[in-house]
């Protein structure tokens, strides 16, 4: 019998408590309903903007 073993557990559980911060953050600084659902979005994607700040900051 094989066993699969997953190997990306730990950057799930890091992104998952990255997302719940990302989306406590945005939506506690929203000033309307449309921002907060765009705060939402924004959380989803927070590891885009923190690349592109990481790229930005390293000159590349």
């Amino acid at each position: 019998m094989k066993k699969e073993v997953q190997q990306g557990a730990p950057a799930g559980a890091v992104y998952g408590l990255g997302f719940i911060g990302a989306a406590i953050y945005f939506i506690a600084h929203a000033t309307g309903f449309w921002i907060g659902v765009l705060g939402f979005l924004k959380a989803l994607v927070w590891p885009v903007f923190l690349v592109y700040e990481a790229m930005k900051y390293l000159g590349m």
